[in-house]
């Protein structure tokens, strides 16, 4: 009798396990995602999927700030050479990839040649890959070379020729050799989100639909994909042994409460994260509002002053046992001229002027003030706050708004109003056309707005053409465009990768604007290589100067991030370089209930 009531006690606990409702993470992402090749993508929102499903060598401790690298996969911190040349990871054994048709029934495990295919895939000219310019500029030996071999026999990479700058010394230990010093290169292998191990089975099985079939070691697995409307990634069931830790500063309240409550646990805390494609901010605050997120990411700034009156919860809000997270982010938003474009490029006396004058009649002040609700700074440079390079003291022309000025600039090379009608016209007296690629939300129609009526006030008459955010993206890449507005986040502390953007061997990567200047060349060179320190940031400072001085953007403003969460959801703390975050918060399905 005993027996058979253990017997049922035991059904009824293992009924109760089964029936119990998963941890799901429910949020929704402001801009659609394009897909989930790293090696294809470039966008934030692409790349926050992807480091949740492939792993870096290395990553960043999760709590520490200032930002710390620890190991990911590697054993330890990958070890440099005596001049930051050449680089010697090990990788950890027993790491295995998520399962998969495309591995026919093996399990199979991580090894330092997946890490050398995923670099080579940057390389392949039959991908192509927006994120190559970035890794060529890193002087892997050979790798340069090696793509264009297959670019003058018009084919795909040859992923079996050796090369210097990538050695397989054994199962698990990678060698990098590069042909210049960096000697911060493992900022740039601490991005899993492009940089995570790929097998190279999968890439072959899936073809050109890699980006719907991302496969990596990481703590989630994508199990289904609306494009622009959802996206659901669940618990990697082979995921390894990997608990919760971190090395907060002893005098980080924050983060030592975070590692008391959560040191120990195993990784991912959460079964399941859904995730709703919602452009427009009225129905994304909506759906948080009625519970259906457990989080909401980026408060529309809409909605800030009923969220978080003088940056503090609203107190609905916290009678409902809500969390807010403001952050001055490391991000800076902007508004890119296409240098290669007839009526704004070029480096012309007239060409820079006519920039020059549109970024002086450019009232950041009041845009922060009436459309984005006080939630920026207005920006003065392209660093962006807490990477090396920043300076919060800084004071330039970018942060200028001046009319008077901007319409001297005007008359002075030639862009008048012949005709009357209100609008400039060309210094050769023909139309003056200009053109502002944007995205047709609400609230970048207000942004839309705010710019017209400043330029429309130095009498410049613009057209804006309309698209959705993928659509502009490429058609940035191509440099089919004239000026459009994004914004952008910092993956590392250090300013480079803010700087690439005015590298001309970047162009058509992270240089969208298609800016080309020797002397600017020149000073990422140097930065690259030089250590820390007062001759490297004179450097830096000096880029600033060029890059004010010639316009090919105007830098705006930096966001403060205000970031919820709901009584069920605990453990968040905004990243500051890195974008996987999901494996260190917890949801009990049982507050969300309440």
């Amino acid at each position: 009798m005993k027996r058979l009531l253990l017997a049922g006690l035991l059904a009824l606990c293992a009924l109760a396990q089964a029936e119990a409702p998963k941890k799901t993470l429910r949020y929704a992402f402001r801009v659609a995602e394009t897909g989930f090749d790293p090696a294809r993508i470039n966008d934030l929102y692409s790349r926050t999927i992807t480091p949740h499903i492939f792993e870096p060598l290395v990553s960043y401790d999760h709590l520490a700030r200032p930002a710390k690298l620890k190991p990911m996969t590697a054993v330890e911190l990958p070890t440099p050479n005596a001049d930051f040349t050449v680089w010697t990871a090990r990788i950890r054994p027993g790491i295995y990839f998520s399962a998969d048709p495309a591995f026919k029934g093996v399990k199979r495990e991580l090894v330092a040649a997946d890490y050398a295919y995923a670099l080579r895939r940057f390389a392949d000219p039959l991908i192509p890959s927006p994120g190559w310019t970035s890794v060529e500029s890193w002087g892997i030996q050979g790798l340069k070379a090696l793509r264009e071999q297959a670019q003058k026999a018009k084919r795909g990479l040859d992923y079996e020729r050796p090369i210097p700058g990538l050695q397989v010394l054994d199962r698990y230990t990678l060698r990098i050799v590069l042909d210049k010093p960096n000697p911060r290169f493992l900022q740039e292998l601490a991005g899993g989100d492009l940089y995570g191990a790929v097998a190279r089975e999968v890439v072959e099985a899936y073809g050109d639909d890699t980006m719907a079939h991302p496969v990596g070691t990481g703590p989630f697995v994508l199990t289904e994909w609306k494009r622009g409307s959802r996206i659901v990634l669940e618990r990697n069931p082979d995921y390894r042994e990997r608990f919760y830790d971190a090395e907060p500063n002893a005098d980080d309240a924050e983060g030592q409460a975070l590692l008391k409550k959560f040191k120990g646990r195993r990784l991912p805390m959460v079964d399941r994260v859904e995730i709703a494609i919602i452009e427009e901010n009225q129905p994304r605050w909506l759906a948080f509002l009625k519970g259906e997120h457990d989080f909401i990411e980026r408060v529309p700034e809409d909605f800030i002053s009923l969220a978080a009156p003088n940056a503090k919860l609203a107190p609905n809000l916290t009678k409902q046992g809500m969390h807010l997270h403001r952050t001055l982010n490391s991000e800076v938003y902007f508004q890119m001229f296409n240098m290669d474009d007839p009526v704004v490029g070029g480096f012309a006396p007239e060409k820079v002027a006519l920039r020059r004058a549109i970024g002086l009649g450019m009232d950041l002040e009041a845009e922060i003030r009436l459309v984005r609700r006080g939630q920026a700074i207005p920006a003065q440079g392209f660093y962006t706050p807490n990477t090396v390079g920043y300076d919060a003291r800084l004071k330039t022309e970018n942060g200028e708004f001046n009319p008077a000025k901007s319409k001297g600039l005007l008359d002075l090379y030639g862009y008048k109003d012949r005709d009357g009608d209100g609008c400039r016209d060309a210094p050769d007296g023909g139309p003056l056309k200009l053109e502002m690629n944007t995205t047709p939300e609400a609230f970048q129609r207000q942004i839309d707005e705010r710019f017209d009526k400043d330029m429309k006030r130095i009498g410049l008459c613009v057209d804006f053409k309309a698209a959705k955010w993928p659509e502009q993206l490429k058609a940035a890449r191509a440099g089919k465009y004239q000026m459009w507005m994004v914004a952008t986040s910092a993956d590392k502390p250090d300013g480079q990768s803010s700087l690439a953007r005015f590298h001309s061997a970047q162009v058509g990567g992270q240089n969208m604007s298609r800016f080309r200047l020797p002397e600017m060349d020149s000073l990422y060179e140097q930065i690259i290589t030089l250590p820390e320190g007062p001759e490297r940031l004179a450097l830096m400072a000096r880029t600033v100067r060029l890059a004010v001085a010639y316009m090919p953007i105007k830098f705006k403003g930096h966001r403060f991030l205000t970031d919820i969460e709901r009584t069920q959801m605990s453990g968040y703390r905004r990243p500051l370089f890195w974008q996987n975050w999901w494996e260190y918060v917890d949801v009990d399905p049982a507050a969300a209930a309440r």
